[in-house]
């Protein structure tokens, strides 16, 4: 895989590797937009950071972290930040695109950011944990803010997180700024609906998905794998609508039931152990996982978890991504020549930059909405949204990810060239 960046040296199947691909697909669908495409393939800006951190211990301990605004063309940057020790920049970039092309998909007023630490953070005490995420905070807030990019939780980051970042970024500024996060605690300016919101996004699309294609929830068998929040509340809202979790993988391992497992149970035992040891099911083999006979695929974990041969395995009718980049480009290639749907994770997992738009609108005003108010408005963007792709994929016979592409893009760059170029 080719890149014109001299700083990273992406494959076919690596993050950004996948994403130059994914964009190469959409050019034959933008017109005279195309000219600007270059826009695409280049981040805006890309900061590496020293976090330096005393140590319980009184050992210093250094960690890489990483900022990454890949487009502001359509507002300020927004996207998550995780704690992960085999986080890259070159992951951080590819996130931090999809995230621009996810805002343009849901037509919210931001471009797309990312960021990382290279960090395990079950290694850290919880004031070592804090350490590290103010040093972070006060090393990229150059270029944070609420009106320049706003980060929000991604893998192993949360509410308490984003907590220390918004209480340090507003130490430095010498005034409380509740807008420079999303994602906090309800009493620091959180909304209502957001722990919730990605999982119930990818429910929401889910639900639309297989009403086109007759699959009926009620009896369909659903295989998740990663159980964190994403993963275990789509379980959670497929299981209330009548679908059979039978299959969930996550760190420790995969269950199986034929049956249906306890998600009263289950979810409780993940949080605290992991799904390994749970009672309800069957341990199998990890790669067993892709073999089962399901109607509906949930890859919910890390990047690149859908191979070219996992996808000649997978049985589904339906795949719905709640993880960012879960299938490389050849995968997909296979999965559409098998009649396989993916509703891509450029749309189907945009509830949670949906809800985190909803809580920065009522921190600058200072006036909250109820939890009802919240879901109704974002089934309501979801809905609307991807109607108007499957319209697109239809017009163009393309996949769901190439139609979701070429409507985000057709915005992304004509707010590029309607804004042109500064000086």
């Amino acid at each position: 895989m080719k890149s014109n960046l001299s700083y990273v040296q992406p494959s076919v199947t690596s993050p950004w590797g996948t994403y130059l691909s994914q964009v190469d697909r959409v050019l034959p669908y933008l017109g005279d937009l195309a000219r600007w495409s270059e826009t695409l393939k280049r981040p805006k800006r890309a900061l590496i950071v020293d976090v330096p951190i005393e140590m319980d211990d009184g050992r210093i301990a250094h960690f890489e972290g990483y900022r990454v605004q890949h487009n502001l063309s359509r507002g300020p940057g927004k996207g998550g930040v995780r704690f992960h020790p085999e986080v890259t920049l070159e992951e951080v970039m590819a996130l931090s695109a999809w995230m621009t092309v996810k805002c343009a998909a849901v037509n919210l007023p931001y471009g797309g950011a990312k960021g990382g630490i290279r960090v395990d953070p079950k290694l850290l005490s919880q004031k070592e944990l804090e350490k590290v995420t103010r040093r972070y905070t006060s090393e990229i807030g150059v270029i944070i803010g609420p009106q320049q990019d706003i980060p929000a939780p991604d893998v192993n980051t949360n509410a308490q997180i984003m907590a220390w970042m918004m209480d340090t970024y507003s130490m430095n500024t010498g005034a409380t700024a509740t807008g420079v996060v999303t994602g906090k605690p309800i009493h620091l300016g959180g909304s209502l609906g957001r722990v919730k919101a990605t999982g119930h996004g990818v429910f929401v699309t889910g639900r639309e998905a297989a009403r086109r294609i007759g699959l009926d929830l009620k009896g369909a068998r659903v295989a998740v794998q990663g159980f964190g929040n994403v993963g275990s509340i789509a379980a959670e809202l497929l299981a209330e609508a009548g679908a059979r979790i039978v299959a969930v993988q996550d760190h420790t391992g995969t269950i199986y039931n034929a049956h249906g497992l306890d998600l009263t149970q289950l979810i409780p035992h993940a949080k605290q152990n992991g799904v390994a040891g749970f009672r309800g099911g069957d341990r199998i083999g990890d790669e067993d996982f892709w073999d089962l006979k399901t109607d509906i695929l949930i890859p919910a974990a890390l990047e690149g978890q859908i191979t070219a041969s996992r996808a000649q395995r997978i049985q589904a009718r339906l795949v719905l991504e709640g993880a960012n980049g879960p299938t490389v480009p050849e995968a997909d290639d296979i999965l559409a020549s098998r009649g396989v749907l993916v509703v891509p994770d450029v749309i189907c997992n945009a509830g949670g930059v949906t809800v985190s738009y909803f809580e920065w609108v009522q921190d600058f005003s200072s006036f909250f909405w109820d939890e009802d108010e919240i879901n109704q408005r974002l089934d309501r963007i979801m809905v609307n949204a991807l109607n108007q792709i499957w319209d697109t994929a239809d017009k163009h016979r393309i996949t769901l990810r190439t139609a979701t592409f070429a409507v985000a893009c057709e915005r992304i760059l004509t707010a590029r060239q309607e804004r042109g170029l500064y000086p």
